[in-house]
Parts: C-alpha cells; structure tokens; sequence
C-alpha cells in the first residue's frame, strides 16, 4: 500500500506542533474566497501580490514622537504618490527579501532604480523618489 501526501512549507521553523502551521493555512486559502476581505480585490493589492514587500503605511497624526509622514502622501497627487509607494516598495524588498526581485515584475526603469540601491543609493538620495 503506497500513501502519498502534498507537503506545505510555511517557512524555515520548528514549532511545537501542527496547529499554527494548519492555521496558517487555513488563512491563507480562507482570505482568496469571496468577500471574506471585505472589498473586491482586496488581496490583489495585499503585499506579495505582484512581487515585492508593502511599502510603509501611515495614518494621522502627521507627526508622532519625531517621525513625519513624507511630504508627498499629503500631496494629494496621485501619480506621484502611487510612484513613491513603488520606490518604496522596491527599496524595501531590496532590503529585506532581495530574492523576491529575481521574479518580481519590474520595468526597466526599476531595474535601474535596484542597481542604483545597489550601489548605496537610498530613496532619501534620489532627486525625487516619487520619479
């Protein structure tokens, strides 16, 4: 009698035993069903989603104990605020999860923008991060 399983990995970890690992689980199938997100495509827009880690997030105040929201998430401008998230994102996965950017779906442009973190550069030097 052969017996033949899937094997699902959730990381490189030991935990006490099978019930974090199956919760994990549980969530991640559970969250792709309808509405169980509240909003449509919700998890769509979710980090991970086109390859790359979330980019920072902030809410009010606009100061709080030193630190400021970045000037161009109160600039209303839309473009220039949906480019600065991207910077950002790909900054941040730079950083952190460099071997997400092997498949990430990124332009030319930003392939440049990596080379240039690279090469020491931060998002704080670019003339514009928003560009």
């Amino acid at each position: 009698m052969t017996r033949e399983s899937d094997a699902i990995s959730i990381g490189d970890y030991v935990l006490t035993g099978g019930e974090l690992p199956a919760l994990v689980v549980t969530d991640a199938v559970t969250r792709l069903l309808p509405n169980v997100l509240g909003a449509e495509g919700a998890a769509a827009r979710e980090s991970f989603a086109d390859g790359l880690l979330e980019p920072p997030q902030y809410t009010r105040p606009e100061a709080y104990r030193g630190a400021h929201v970045p000037g161009v998430l109160l600039s209303g401008d839309h473009a220039r605020i949906a480019r600065w998230r991207r910077v950002q994102a790909i900054w941040l996965t730079w950083r952190e999860r460099p071997d997400l950017l092997a498949t990430a779906p990124l332009t030319p442009d930003e392939r440049k923008l990596v080379e240039r973190f690279e090469r020491g550069e931060t998002p704080e030097q670019l003339e514009d991060p928003a560009n």
